[in-house]
């Protein structure tokens, strides 16, 4: 078929999505049916949670590595790749015959993931220029929040099947991404100068610093913040980091170039993509639980009170997309900051006095709102201000930094949540002074069978009604912090966003296209 250049955008856009949103759904609904793999394969529940955490490491630890490698071989080839690594691992998770093999073919589907994750917004820059990228980026998020949202049910109704669907939807998905690419996705060709040329020892560095660091955030709560374990993985993934940053200051071909953090607009945005993951992340975990824990909603119940959140997402995305060609990036980031802040805080009123859950509708939607607001510019900034021969380095940096920041924001808004629960429960003088430690040491790990041992007969009730005052509060604090951080994302789009960084890329990718024409009728000529 042949397809004009728009055709082919398009095309380009339609395998992107469908390969990204695939992930995102497998991020999430796996979670659902891990009761029901456990049930079925047997196992620890160490080696069930290692179901989730191996894709989640292997992933973090990799997408920045492969977003490098479709800078240096090429786009479409990393693209399929990651696409048939990610569906055969797919076909082994659902013949999987024990939970060990499970986890390695989670593992692998990591890294297949990697591979696609960090090469969806190089493959849009590449096709698109101008408003017409930002608004083809506006689409890609937004569906993207869509298959957020729809992860959690699509998880329940395949787990009422069976569990092994979970993994074996993915196998036609993945094939018709796959045919989309290779029949359809224009080859990009690297730079000669730059082509094949990788710093193995910088990736391998990178990916072992990543990846410990990743599991300390993954094992921390289990292992103990303060344990000699989890402190000595985290100083060893800081020891590695370093020695990975000394060794791309003298190789010729880095894995990150160094000197793409001297541009004030790409390590700000960098900055705020780490705190918005942190923000939401971290914040929608709290959420969901304040509505089960304190309100008493069932799983259901809690879906759906959110999606008022995604339905203002996706209306703040596709509508600030139209805008970006007169509203600079930093002011429409600032603008969902703020509105994302002031929202928070009024939530976290909402929490701390035990209102009904209808009225945290109207918060939670202008929470959502500001997150599509900023959402959009944070990622096509991240491709207007590179050269577009290393779009696929940047996007694995963001990427990573996404991860990162939500793997931050579930444990240290884990930590602010905890405390404040046992601080509450402490204070509580309808508690026997006797048992009032315990019940507060067992309700602060949120650890339900421990905090029913420790209940005196005849206080269950008093101890359901101080848990219920607990989570509200915990929640509530939960969220003005995130509320605080807000203000660090609006500060950084004021004073580090600049739109002469763009230009100055943009003028770049001009020259640079310009002269490759010119190397191709040159050497059509000579032919």
């Amino acid at each position: 078929m042949n397809l004009t250049a728009a055709g082919r955008a398009r095309m380009t856009l339609a395998a992107v999505i469908v390969a990204q949103a695939l992930l995102i759904i497998d991020i999430t609904i796996v979670t659902v049916g891990l009761p029901q793999v456990q049930r079925d394969l047997g196992g620890s529940l160490a080696g069930v949670q290692w179901i989730v955490a191996a894709y989640a490491l292997t992933l973090a630890a990799c997408t920045q590595t492969a977003g490098t490698l479709s800078d240096r071989l090429g786009r479409r080839l990393i693209y399929v790749l990651g696409i048939t690594v990610f569906t055969v691992a797919s076909v082994l998770c659902g013949l999987a015959p024990s939970v060990a093999f499970l986890d390695v073919a989670r593992g692998l589907q990591g890294v297949g993931a990697a591979m696609v994750m960090a090469n969806s917004l190089p493959l849009i820059a590449t096709a698109y220029e101008g408003q017409k990228r930002n608004m083809a980026i506006a689409i890609f998020g937004t569906v993207l929040q869509v298959a957020g949202a729809i992860a959690p049910v699509l998880g329940g109704l395949l787990v009422t099947l069976d569990w092994r669907w979970m993994f074996l939807i993915n196998v036609p998905i993945g094939v018709v991404a796959f045919v989309i690419a290779l029949g359809f996705m224009p080859a990009y060709r690297p730079d000669s100068a730059r082509s094949g040329r990788i710093d193995w020892s910088g990736a391998a560095l990178l990916m072992l610093s990543l990846g410990l660091l990743n599991f300390a955030l993954i094992r921390g709560e289990d292992q103990g913040w303060g344990s000699a374990a989890t402190l000595l993985q985290l100083a060893g993934g800081v020891v590695l980091l370093t020695v990975f940053l000394a060794v791309e200051k003298r190789v010729t071909a880095p894995i990150i170039d160094l000197s793409l953090f001297r541009i004030p607009t790409f390590t700000a945005i960098n900055v705020i993509a780490f705190v918005s993951r942190l923000i939401t992340i971290g914040g929608a975990v709290y959420f969901i639980f304040y509505f089960q824990a304190a309100l008493g909603m069932s799983p259901m119940e809690s879906g759906l009170l959110l999606v008022p959140v995604f339905v203002a997402q996706i209306a703040g995305g596709i509508g600030v997309a139209k805008l970006q060609a007169r509203i600079t990036a930093s002011q429409i980031i600032v603008a969902g900051y703020v509105v994302k802040g002031l929202s928070a805080v009024w939530m976290a009123q909402t929490f701390e006095s035990g209102a009904g859950a209808w009225s945290l509708v109207l918060p939670m939607a202008f929470w959502g709102l500001g997150g599509g607001v900023a959402g959009v510019p944070i990622l096509s900034t991240s491709m207007n201000v590179v050269a577009k021969d290393k779009a696929g380095m940047a996007s694995g940096t963001i990427m990573s930094m996404f991860m990162i920041g939500a793997g931050v924001g579930s444990a240290g808004l884990g930590v602010v949540f905890k405390e404040r629960i046992g601080e509450v429960v402490i204070a509580d003088s309808a508690l026997p002074e006797g048992s009032r430690q315990a019940v507060a040491d067992a309700a602060a790990q949120v650890d339900l069978e421990r905090l029913k041992a420790a209940t005196p007969p005849g206080f269950e009730v008093v101890v359901q009604q101080t848990m219920e005052k607990a989570i509200s509060s915990g929640t509530s604090l939960v969220t003005l912090t995130t509320a605080a951080l807000s203000v660090i994302s609006v500060v950084v789009a004021v004073f580090f966003i600049r739109e002469r960084d763009i230009v100055a890329a943009k003028a770049k990718n001009a020259t640079a296209g310009t002269a490759r024409e010119s190397a191709t009728d040159d050497r059509g000529g000579a032919g």
